[in-house]
C-alpha cells in the first residue's frame, strides 16, 4: 500500500485517480481549496491550498506520491510552474515521487514534433493552458537528478466534457500523441487513471513524461 497525497483530488482526474487508488487498497489523501461535494469512500479530504508553502510542505510529508492534478494556467494568481520549486524541495525533502497529471498540447505529433500546441487547428482557447502545462513540463525535465518524478499527457480528447467509456486498457506514446488508426486521440478519465495508478505501482517511467490514450 502506498500513501498517495493529490493536489486536486476533488477534480476530473484526481477524483479519477483518488477512486481507482483507493479501490486498489492505497492511502489516500486529497488537498483542495473546498471540501467535495461528492466524497469516495476511502479517501481522507482535507483542505489546502497549493500556493500555500506550509501545505505543500505537510502534505508532502506523508507521502509516498504526491499527484499534482489541478489546472496550470492560474493556481491562486500565478501558474503553476511558479509554484513547481516548492513541491520539488517538499518532494526530495521527504522522498516523495512528483507527479503530474499534464496537457495534451505538449504531446508531439510525431517523433521529433511539432507539438500538438503548435499545429494550426489547435483552439486558440485552448493555447494558454497548454502553454502553462508544458512550462511544468520543461520545470520538471530542468529539475534536480535526485528527484523520483513523471509527467502524463493524456490523449487529445480528453476532460469532463467527454468523459468517454472505461474500457480498462489504454496504450502510451512516450512523447508522441496517441492516436488510432484513424487519427483520432481521445482517453476516458477512468482509463487515464488506470494508466497513472499503474505507473505509481509499477513505476515504468522515470523522470519522464509519458502520454496516454486508446
Amino acid at each position: 500500500m502506498a500513501r498517495i497525497v493529490i493536489f486536486g483530488g476533488t477534480g476530473y482526474s484526481g477524483g479519477n485517480i483518488a477512486s481507482e487508488a483507493v479501490s486498489r487498497g492505497h492511502e489516500v489523501t486529497s488537498f483542495t481549496r473546498n471540501a467535495p461535494a461528492e466524497p469516495v469512500e476511502g479517501v481522507d479530504y482535507r483542505t489546502g491550498s497549493l500556493a500555500d508553502p506550509a501545505v505543500v510542505d505537510a502534505a508532502a510529508q506523508d507521502a509516498d506520491h504526491l499527484v499534482v492534478a489541478v489546472k496550470a494556467q492560474d493556481v491562486e494568481g500565478e501558474p503553476l510552474a511558479s509554484r513547481v520549486p516548492a513541491l520539488i524541495e517538499a518532494a526530495r525533502k521527504y522522498d516523495a515521487r512528483l507527479s503530474f497529471v499534464g496537457g495534451a498540447g505538449s504531446s508531439l505529433v510525431a517523433e521529433g514534433g511539432p507539438r500538438l500546441v503548435d499545429g494550426p487547428d489547435f483552439h486558440p482557447d485552448w493555447k494558454p493552458e497548454a502553454l502553462a502545462h508544458a512550462d511544468v513540463l520543461e520545470a520538471m525535465r530542468q529539475a534536480p537528478e535526485d528527484l523520483d518524478w513523471f509527467y502524463v499527457s493524456p490523449a487529445a480528447l480528453y476532460g469532463s466534457f467527454a468523459p468517454g467509456e472505461t474500457t480498462g486498457a489504454y496504450r502510451t506514446g512516450g512523447d508522441v500523441l496517441v492516436t488510432k488508426e484513424d487519427g483520432s486521440s481521445a482517453i476516458s478519465g477512468t482509463d487515464l487513471a488506470l494508466a497513472y495508478v499503474d505507473e505509481i505501482e509499477t513505476p515504468a517511467h522515470p523522470r519522464q513524461r509519458f502520454t496516454v490514450g486508446h
